[in-house]
């Protein structure tokens, strides 16, 4: 099968049939990705801390289990992760800048603002950088660069198979639910994560199933390398006294409070380093210095730190001093800040739990042996205190507590840190860790045209198009575009090859910045683009998104035309007094006639803007499958479909014969 025969399938199936093979389709990327960043994470820390320093962290039940050891050679740390950050900005700054930092809240910006642009490079530059970050002593997650490459997965798949524009944000979403859910080892928490980190105070409902399906078939392959058993093996922990609940309450009080000071350590780091005029290959190296120095001191915040959470969890946590309990929490956010602030590959979510877990087992031991009804080991405060801590600043509550839930082999704990969580949330507020997390959907330029205007939707960009007056070639020389551009006046145009495909866009702006030698190919700006088919909403979107008066429109990647904003605005106008007239005509004794497409029905294969509609009507609604579809000239009637018109009384009978009509009816209705 072609490329274009699977897009013009993409394009036709149901909505459950298209994402039962995409989201499975990213889910294998996203679990040989976590598979492949875990191992070279492994490799990377025995070599970098292992061998150079002499010291290996701590492992969790699940990785291994390995105790707190002590640094053969501790002066060696701070050079050990300063090199590490070196190398890392290295790669991050000469092959993909934009993949420095917390991957998440990249893949949170790409999923709003731009799904079809994570560039290929970016989840292998993520991967090494990130394991040399974290595996030299760095403090940060792994979740990051396993969201960055399965959501650079699914952007690459939205190119490759020219999805559209709310397809290509499902696919991010479902990458980023993948590689968490992977990573984690816990499926059902990833996935939720990917619909619900998008947004303070709502959810993606579109991409729950795809993340459902990319998830679980991540989970599979990562479990089917490197086991199925929880990240903290099967943790002991149970509620069984309501009166504890005072415990857990305050427990959501210090991990709120917890939660800001991280937001704002961490706001406050990314922003000096920011602002710190020094190569920003070496800003990762002077804060792995200062990290390493800490790290000799406090050694629990090097690294993922997720080994001293398990240590927390037992009452082993006794022959850990006293000092160093307390202190551990606010010594890993300091790291983490540094860390990633600096621009330094990782995830901030893992260090959040890590951070809430510390939080609650300082909290158990300043009680233990003073406090009435306290339980025997730390773990149920550590559990809750993960949750927390971590749902209330990423405004993900839900998928947090199953996450760690997942992560702990323990779901004894969902109902007293369902008080802990949503106390924490009160005391967080708004603030959030992530700087790309939207209020809503409302707010995301993925629906705010649609939200605003459901007409624009309806209506493709097709019917605003017009043909280009200058469309250039690749082959020709820049000076030739040049003059074309002068003589038609016009600040740009698209270029094709000679398939009449796309190739770029040139504008006057960059001709004229450019030297007489500069190759052709390097005059190209790869601009976004909108399919005839798609509605005025996605054209909308990139106007607003990218900055741009017009947009080149394609169909099959053939350069059709092009659309400017004017256009798009005018036609909308037109279609909406259309339909204020046409609703204005009906008259009060309106209806609602629904009939379904049968087997022998002309209706069926026939584009909604081929069919001459009875007269006073109007196409509301076709639901196929249980699917609500926007009803946009281009969609082409199934059998089986639903139509819904709206019609007027007059017009109530010749409705009823043409959704419920002899064949010869049909005929005469649709072709007349």
């Amino acid at each position: 099968m072609t490329v274009q025969r699977i897009r013009d399938w993409l394009r036709g199936a149901p909505y459950l049939r298209k994402w039962v093979a995409l989201a499975a389709l990213i889910g294998v990327i996203g679990g040989l990705g976590a598979v492949l960043f875990s191992i070279g994470l492994d490799v990377a820390t025995h070599l970098l801390l292992g061998v150079i320093a002499g010291f290996t962290p701590p492992t969790p039940f699940g990785e291994g289990g390995s105790p707190i050891t002590g640094a053969a050679r501790p002066w060696l740390i701070p050079l050990v992760v300063a090199g590490g950050g070196l190398i890392a900005g290295i790669i991050v700054v000469k092959f993909a800048p934009e993949a420095e930092g917390h991957g998440t809240d990249a893949a949170i910006a790409a999923f709003h603002h731009h799904p079809r642009r994570i560039r290929a490079r970016i989840p292998l530059v993520k991967l090494v950088a990130s394991a040399i970050t974290i595996g030299s002593g760095g403090s940060g997650g792994r979740e990051g660069p396993t969201a960055q490459i399965s959501a650079g997965f699914g952007s690459f798949l939205a190119r490759w198979l020219d999805l559209d524009a709310r397809d290509a944000r499902i696919a991010v979403a479902a990458g980023m639910g993948a590689g968490i859910g992977a990573i984690f080892r816990a499926p059902l928490g990833g996935a939720i994560l990917g619909a619900e980190i998008l947004y303070r105070d709502d959810v993606e409902s579109d991409a729950l199933v795809p993340s459902f399906i990319a998830s679980i078939v991540a989970y599979s392959i990562f479990g089917a390398f490197l086991g199925f058993t929880p990240i903290f093996g099967q943790a002991t922990a149970a509620f069984t006294d309501p009166r504890q609940l005072l415990y857990y309450a305050l427990i959501g009080i210090l991990a709120g409070a917890g939660g800001r000071v991280y937001i704002w350590v961490f706001a406050t780091a990314t922003a000096r380093f920011k602002a710190l005029r020094i190569s920003p290959m070496l800003k990762p190296a002077l804060a792995g210095l200062v990290v390493g120095g800490v790290g000799i001191v406090v050694p629990g915040v090097l690294g993922t730190g997720y080994g001293w959470v398990q240590v927390a969890m037992d009452r082993d946590l006794l022959g850990v001093p006293l000092w160093m309990i307390l202190i551990l929490p606010f010594a890993k956010i300091l790291a983490t800040s540094l860390t990633i602030g600096s621009g330094g590959s990782g995830g901030i979510f893992g260090p959040g739990m890590v951070i809430g877990g510390l939080l609650g087992a300082s909290l158990w031991r300043i009680l233990d042996g003073v406090a009435p009804l306290l339980p025997i080991s730390p773990a149920p405060f550590v559990i809750v205190a993960m949750m927390a801590l971590f749902g209330s600043i990423a405004h993900a509550p839900l998928a947090v507590m199953l996450m760690v839930a997942e992560m702990t082999g323990n779901l004894g704990m969902l109902a007293p840190a369902m008080i802990a969580v949503g106390l924490a949330s009160v005391v967080v507020g708004e603030r959030s860790i992530y700087a790309s997390q939207l209020g809503n959907r409302a707010e995301s330029p993925a629906h705010r045209f649609r939200f605003a205007e459901p007409l624009l939707a309806a209506v493709p960009v097709g019917d605003a198009l017009r043909t280009t007056r200058s469309a250039l070639r690749d082959t020709d020389d820049p000076r030739r575009w040049r003059a074309l551009l002068a003589e038609a006046g016009v600040p740009g145009a698209p270029v094709i090859d000679r398939h009449g495909r796309l190739a770029g866009v040139v504008t006057v702006a960059r001709l004229k910045a450019a030297d007489e030698d500069t190759p052709t190919a390097d005059l190209l700006e790869h601009w976004p683009t909108v399919d005839e088919r798609d509605g005025l909403d996605v054209a909308l979107d990139a106007f607003a998104n990218h900055r741009v008066a017009w947009l080149p429109v394609v169909r099959d990647e053939a350069l059709v035309g092009i659309v400017s904003a004017r256009d798009v605005m005018s036609i909308y106008r037109r279609a909406r007094d259309a339909n204020v007239r046409r609703l204005r005509d009906l008259s009060d004794g309106t209806q609602v006639f629904e009939g379904l497409v049968a087997d022998a029905s002309p209706l069926a294969g026939r584009a909604v803007s081929e069919i001459r509609w009875p007269r006073d009507s109007i196409l509301i609604a076709v639901r196929r499958d249980e699917e609500l579809i926007m009803p946009r000239g281009a969609l082409r009637l199934e059998v089986g479909d639903r139509v819904a018109l709206l019609v007027s009384q007059a017009s109530a009978a010749e409705a009823r014969s043409f959704l419920s009509p002899t064949p010869s009816e049909v005929v005469a209705a649709a072709t007349s």
